[in-house]
């Protein structure tokens, strides 16, 4: 991958949207050192992406959603860790945009256009995370039941990405009766506890943490949405963001390959299928941008992502061989970041899809 320049992406070819050499530099040690990615994440701003989903009233570029996904396809083919962090942040301004009284977008949104706040998302636990246990998180409402003055959370989010590096998290609580609510919680609330950052396997810049909540009183101007039931919808764990990021690391990998296809011709046609799929990938994206959504289509483009992710990092691994697995040569990493796909809010559709072509053929004797 030859790095250049992030360009502002144009509403209809994500392929014309440039990297970035910033932050293809930064990418080693944001994958492999729990530092926050400081510089990546100021480069996101002087490239203007903290203005791409805020409203024009709010100091943002309101870019389409085809806008949105060439441009989160270039940071993830520059850097995939810059990228989730990103995602987290993008998803909660998404549900700050569309869900908060006016009075919280007036005073969060300004903010979040000029970068000057982050903002992230704890959701997992109301979607693919522990759902085969308890509610991990509860509110209770106090006061009047019908218009609670403010609610109590007890419990823990297991996955906040940035969370101790963020002003406010948008994260979801189950009330005793099964319903859902979603809130806006300042990350300095009284009871509230951030762990220190996980050891993954990949991606450890993200500095995702497990929080903690003992009895924080959250006032009712910060509810975002509910209570209901099912607040996230069926497609959550599923979105088109976490396949366009998939897509973004198998542009990194297919950029290798061709790069090492110039001195070794053999390669060609393994460079041309990749490239087919990735284009292929691409437009099933779009259409599903542009059109209303499928839940069927959409998971199923996810599974394709994760498919096509994990065989370009493996075909590259293969092709830069040993010195490939030798840090700070990108194979290894873009290989360690495919794997997170598999675990990255995967709903049990997807899961499955992948399980079943994982698992080999019943042997014939």
């Amino acid at each position: 991958m030859e790095p250049i320049l992030l360009m502002h992406p144009h509403h209809s070819m994500m392929e014309s949207v440039e990297l970035d050499s910033i932050l293809a530099h930064e990418s080693h040690r944001a994958d492999t050192q729990t530092n926050w990615p400081k510089r990546s994440w100021e480069r996101l701003t002087e490239l203007g992406c903290m203005r791409w989903s805020i409203p024009t009233a709010y100091g943002g570029d309101d870019l389409s959603g085809e806008a949105l996904m060439a441009g989160y396809e270039a940071i993830a083919a520059s850097c995939l860790t810059t990228a989730f962090c990103f995602s987290q942040r993008e998803a909660a301004v998404r549900r700050i945009r569309s869900l908060a009284p006016p009075a919280i977008r007036e005073e969060w949104l300004p903010d979040l256009a000029r970068g000057q706040r982050i903002v992230t998302v704890g959701l997992s636990q109301l979607s693919t995370s522990r759902q085969h246990r308890a509610p991990a998180l509860l509110a209770t409402a106090l006061g009047n039941p019908d218009s609670p003055e403010c609610y109590r959370l007890h419990g823990d989010v297991p996955w906040v990405t940035a969370a101790d590096q963020s002003d406010a998290m948008v994260i979801g609580a189950c009330l005793e009766d099964g319903q859902q609510v979603l809130f806006l919680v300042p990350t300095d609330l009284p009871g509230v506890t951030i762990d220190s950052p996980m050891e993954l396997t990949a991606l450890l810049g993200s500095r995702t943490a497990s929080v903690h909540f003992d009895a924080v009183e959250i006032p009712r101007h910060l509810v975002l949405a509910g209570p209901a039931p099912q607040l996230l919808g069926p497609m959550t764990g599923g979105g088109l963001e976490t396949s366009c990021l998939a897509l973004g690391l198998v542009r990194a990998s297919v950029g290798y390959l061709a790069g090492e296809s110039r001195d070794r011709p053999h390669l060609n046609p393994i460079v041309e299928r990749f490239e087919t799929h990735l284009q292929s990938a691409r437009r099933r994206l779009l259409g599903l941008v542009r059109n209303t959504l499928s839940s069927d289509a959409v998971l199923s483009l996810r599974a394709s992502c994760t498919r096509l992710a994990l065989r370009a990092t493996q075909a590259v691994l293969t092709v830069a061989k040993g010195a490939g697995f030798v840090a700070p040569h990108p194979a290894a990493r873009w290989a360690r970041q495919a794997l997170f796909f598999l675990v990255w809010s995967c709903p049990q559709p997807t899961a499955t899809a992948l399980l079943t072509e994982l698992t080999p053929p019943v042997a014939v004797n």
